[in-house]
């Protein structure tokens, strides 16, 4: 009876001792995913992959040229004006908790001809918004059709340009400007990109985004380096280590001797 249940014992802290490695891996694995640089775009239907498959759209092209380091989270909404993004902004900011936003809204407003002075009032709450809880800003502008007028187009797109001076933000003045006056590469509606447009916009947009996710990155990576200094200089997970490895081993001697 003594021997099988030495057995026993060996067997499980073996057990416990896989389970214990298995357990660490996998929260290991997630961290590795929570510890991604989170970015919020928060836009309306050019950003939303309006009318052409989600995965071809700049955003989703963004994430896969970054999904390593970035977790990109799309929640942009066809038909979107400032004011509903305003609305809709605290509890996304609460739930992400984004290190970055990408704030592409204001189209809709031009497009209905709102006034400037609500479509710049809801721009900056939403600016303010993201700046109190620690995140960084990148706007990116649109321009309207000039049959809107050119004092209010001459309004509309000064929004974007004041904006970015008084926060002090990166600003991409047109979105669609690589792609905007060649037909074959707007869709029929003559607002929206094509799937073949996209990877323009996308390389239009990291013209003022790429230097900002290099500085997020740089500075996560810093602040990684000083965490692991801190956990190497630690002696309390290498005593742990050896704890383990001489219980399992005081455990195999027993039942060695035993049989």
């Amino acid at each position: 009876m003594i021997k099988p249940l030495y057995a026993f014992i060996y067997s499980l802290a073996v057990s416990l001792l896989l389970i214990s490695g298995e357990v660490a891996a996998k929260q290991t694995s997630e961290a590795e995913t929570s510890n991604k640089t989170s970015v919020l775009v928060w836009g309306d239907s050019l950003s939303a992959a309006y009318g052409i498959p989600q995965e071809k759209g700049w955003v989703s092209l963004l994430q896969e040229q970054y999904k390593d380091e970035l977790d990109i989270i799309n929640a942009s909404i066809s038909g979107e004006t400032t004011q509903g993004g305003v609305t809709r902004l605290p509890d996304a900011l609460k739930a992400h908790k984004p290190t970055l936003l990408l704030l592409e809204l204001g189209a809709n407003d031009g497009l209905r001809g709102f006034k400037t002075e609500v479509m710049q009032e809801n721009l900056q709450g939403m600016i303010e918004m993201s700046q109190a809880v620690g995140a960084k800003v990148v706007l990116l502008g649109i321009r309207i059709p000039l049959n809107y007028g050119f004092t209010y187009t001459q309004k509309f797109e000064k929004v974007y340009v004041d904006l970015a001076e008084k926060y002090d933000l990166p600003l991409l003045p047109f979105l669609l400007e690589p792609v905007a006056l060649d037909f074959d590469l707007m869709q029929r509606d003559g607002l929206h990109p094509t799937a073949a447009a996209q990877p323009k916009v996308l390389k239009h947009v990291l013209t003022v985004l790429e230097p900002e996710i290099e500085k997020m990155l740089a500075s996560k990576n810093g602040a990684k380096s000083t965490d692991d200094e801190k956990v190497s200089a630690d002696p309390q997970d290498a005593e742990s280590n050896e704890l383990n490895s001489s219980k399992l081993s005081g455990v195999a001697t027993v039942a060695t001797e035993t049989n």
